[in-house]
């Protein structure tokens, strides 16, 4: 069996392979994983990835999954992806000291972006689910907090350039694409009054594609709307004790 994909496009991780997958030409089969039907916690997952996290690759017998404590999960995945499949240098570069500013960034990324930008989903979606209220303190510090990350992605990456890390695009860029793209679809523009973060994100959605990024995006553009009208599946009793430690840990 050739390549398969395990996922679900309302995580970020996932919608961040699925485009690189579909952007390269990579043939893959996907391997939906419903997380809000808990579908990660089914016997049938866990023996993909006992974990209970995707994205997960499975490439015949060789596996690469995400593990609860990973913040950046998907990198290992895409970096695999890059190499075998030869694709071009401009996303993972040869070139040494280019790739350690991709590493250098993805290692700042996994501090300061990934957990952040996420947690206005846990807020106005999956909390509610579940019965579960986030404090409103800890939603106002949330939003200091992506003010200040967003400002420090301007200023120590992004500067004068194109794109996060050169002149070209790089995995950086859709990961952070990924992660800011999930505040935007909950109503936050996280965009306004900041053009040169806005020009960045246009960059690099001209070159990923409109039509692309409109269906990676379709199930996070729809999700308030959905969670509106109570057209969302409430996640089974046994996913509550995680979701609840999850949005506990929120800062």
């Amino acid at each position: 069996m050739g390549l398969e994909l395990y996922l679900d496009l309302l995580s970020q991780p996932s919608r961040a392979v699925y485009i690189f997958a579909k952007k390269n030409g990579i043939p893959f089969q996907t391997r939906t994983v419903d997380i809000l039907k808990g579908q990660h916690m089914s016997e049938q997952f866990s023996q993909v990835n006992c974990l209970n996290k995707v994205p997960v690759l499975k490439d015949g017998s060789f596996v690469l999954t995400e593990s609860p404590s990973s913040m950046i999960p998907s990198t290992a995945i895409l970096i695999y992806l890059s190499s075998k499949y030869q694709v071009a240098d401009h996303w993972y570069p040869a070139d040494l000291q280019a790739r350690a500013q991709v590493h250098e960034y993805l290692g700042w990324h996994a501090d300061n972006i990934r957990g952040t930008f996420g947690v206005l989903l846990w807020t106005k979606v999956l909390g509610p689910l579940i019965g579960v209220q986030v404090p409103q303190e800890k939603v106002e510090r949330n939003r200091d907090r992506m003010v200040l990350v967003l400002q420090q992605l301007e200023d120590k990456f992004l500067r004068d350039r194109a794109f996060l890390v050169g002149q070209q695009v790089t995995l950086a860029d859709l990961m952070s694409l990924e992660e800011l793209m999930q505040p935007v679809a909950l109503g936050y523009n996280l965009f306004e009054g900041r053009p040169q973060l806005t020009a960045w994100r246009e960059r690099v959605e001209a070159f990923l594609g409109a039509e692309l990024c409109q269906e990676a995006h379709s199930t996070i553009l729809s999700i308030l709307g959905q969670a509106a009208k109570k057209m969302l599946p409430v996640p089974p009793p046994e996913v509550h004790a995680s979701m609840q430690l999850r949005i506990a840990r929120i800062p």
